[in-house]
């Protein structure tokens, strides 16, 4: 606590050994976050000069590639600061702030996720009412939706939880997140609640309306011709390895609130880098080699950035 400026600090305790291999975490989270950003930013940059891909699969994707780099933004640039300083410290202010977007955008993510699945779920199952369904309001509602409602969820418990009084001051972990439930004095069961009423509206519905999704997009296809059944496998395939990869991870950051006493300092570093590595960095790689005409691009682009240096 800083009286003077009457400003509350926390300080990061989830680093191992930081001071002694500072500089290799600074390398290693600079590289993946400079890939992160060129990745995405290359996908998102050829969907939009190129006006074969101005469909509403890959608007979507790009809005997902979007994410990931407001995503990363979030947690990077505050983690290369941390790993140089003497003491990773944050202001309680800043701390529900990262928390805030932490969560918001990766409620986002979920939503749409399932917005792509419903996107798919028309294309393949309805494809000529696909037109008149995927307008272009339809599409600007849909992004919409999945921006504004986790980011309005979210904002009610941060708000909530700016009013309550902190008893500690040590985060067990390197960002934000909701380990800061722990530093509350007094535990509260309607905040607890309402994190619940959360968790199932931006992730566990969106995931439940994903599944009944592909299970239809499944039945239609097991019914359907061979080259349905390809086009379903070659769109839809992607959306799944980025929801199961997104899922489980998720699924950690929900579970080690309760068991983290009994969790490895070292694993609980490993795993939490993972949340923030592993779809912001992967997502481009996977709709890039999976989808034919994003790959068609990006072989196009770089040959012509090579034909450019030489």
């Amino acid at each position: 606590m800083d009286d003077q400026l009457n400003i509350t600090y926390i300080t990061f305790n989830g680093y191992v050994e930081v001071h002694k291999y500072r500089y290799v975490y600074f390398m290693i989270l600079f590289t993946v976050y400079v890939l992160i950003i060129c990745s995405n930013s290359t996908i998102v940059y050829l969907i939009w000069i190129h006006k074969s891909l101005h469909e509403p699969m890959y608007i979507f994707i790009a809005a997902l590639l979007i994410n990931s780099v407001l995503y990363s933004t979030n947690i990077y640039p505050k983690l290369l600061t941390d790993v140089l300083s003497d003491k990773q410290i944050i202001s309680y202010s800043a701390c529900l702030f990262q928390w805030f977007a932490y969560y918001s955008l990766g409620g986002s993510e979920f939503l749409l996720l399932a917005v792509m699945s419903y996107d798919r779920y028309v294309s393949i199952c309805k494809p000529l009412q696909y037109p008149t369904i995927m307008r272009r309001t339809t599409i600007n509602l849909l992004l919409l939706f999945s921006w504004l409602v986790p980011g309005c969820h979210v904002a009610v418990t941060v708000a909530w939880s700016a009013d309550k009084k902190l008893c500690g001051f040590n985060l067990k972990g390197i960002f934000c997140n909701n380990s800061v439930y722990e530093l509350h004095c007094v535990s509260s069961r309607a905040l607890s609640v309402y994190g619940v009423i959360v968790l199932f509206n931006i992730a566990l519905f969106p995931m439940l309306f994903i599944v009944v999704t592909y299970i239809n997009i499944f039945v239609i296809c097991y019914r359907s011709s061979r080259d349905v059944r390809k086009k379903a496998a070659e769109t839809c395939t992607p959306h799944l390895l980025v929801l199961i990869g997104f899922s489980c991870l998720s699924v950690y950051d929900v579970v080690i609130l309760r068991v983290e006493t009994d969790f490895p300092k070292t694993a609980r570093l490993i795993m939490t880098l993972q949340m923030v590595l592993y779809n912001p960095l992967f997502n481009p790689i996977i709709y890039g080699l999976k989808l034919k005409e994003i790959s068609k691009h990006i072989k196009k682009f770089c040959a012509k950035a090579k034909w450019i240096q030489t």
